[in-house]
């Protein structure tokens, strides 16, 4: 259905990933991703990959079973997710796991994106690139996500002051004008598609494509009312909405 309206790429959560495999395995997985022309591959949600304790230990295996998938399905990227509810960024310390990180992501032929969010410890584009540019590993950078950094007050304008190197992701979508409280409820049911919002969609676009990004464009649509939808209707409705912030 996806490749039906339009689409040429996926984003899978652990839990599909491996309930999918148990079923019917991942050679033919990537034989149904690539009959149905699907080029681009991702996967989310890494989290606590500079921890320790049992928190690592947690990550580690997740850590593992992305990777492993990453490999199988020739999955392009994997989605990283900062601290979420914390307060300050250890930057020596998530630098250096960064790029832990990155060169077991390279072994098994796939890249990581460190995903900006307003309720996290990496809710700047300044916290953003200490991190990547610190790694410095050429298969790993930011994922923009219009919601985050519009949410999170961030500028458009210091878009431009990212490497383009370091540009491994972005996501369109849009929100209403007030958020409501907690922000993760906001960022989990009430986004609404490109265009049918107050964010600066094509603003933020341009922004980015003044950067010289050249990779695909990601949508990330956590909607109440659009997850109600038919699955078919859901993706035509999404890719119409992104495609038109594309024609002016």
């Amino acid at each position: 259905m996806a490749a039906k309206a339009g689409w040429d790429g996926i984003g899978l959560i652990h839990s599909d990933i491996y309930a999918t495999a148990d079923k019917i395995g991942f050679p033919e997985m990537r034989r149904i991703l690539e009959a149905n022309g699907m080029k681009h591959v991702e996967f989310e949600f890494l989290v606590d990959w500079y921890q320790t304790g049992e928190r690592r230990r947690t990550s580690d295996s997740m850590r593992y079973y992305y990777l492993k998938a990453a490999e199988e399905l020739r999955a392009g990227i994997v989605k990283v997710g900062p601290g979420i509810g914390e307060e300050t960024a250890n930057i020596p310390l998530m630098v250096d796991e960064f790029g832990k990180l990155a060169d077991d992501a390279q072994k098994r032929g796939t890249q990581v994106m460190l995903e900006i969010m307003p309720f996290s410890n990496v809710r700047t584009i300044e916290t953003g690139k200490a991190i990547v540019e610190g790694a410095n590993r050429k298969n790993a950078g930011l994922l923009l996500d219009i919601w985050h950094l519009s949410r999170g007050n961030v500028d458009f304008k210091e878009i431009a002051t990212i490497k383009p190197e370091f540009i491994k992701g972005i996501e369109l979508d849009d929100a209403d004008r007030y958020a409501i409280e907690p922000l993760w409820m906001d960022t989990s049911h009430k986004r609404r598609l490109p265009g049918e919002g107050v964010l600066d969609v094509q603003g933020f676009i341009k922004a980015v494509q003044a950067t010289g990004f050249d990779g695909p464009w990601g949508v990330e649509i956590l909607s109440e009312v659009e997850r109600k939808l038919p699955l078919e209707e859901m993706a035509t409705r999404a890719y119409n909405a992104t495609i038109r912030q594309f024609e002016n």
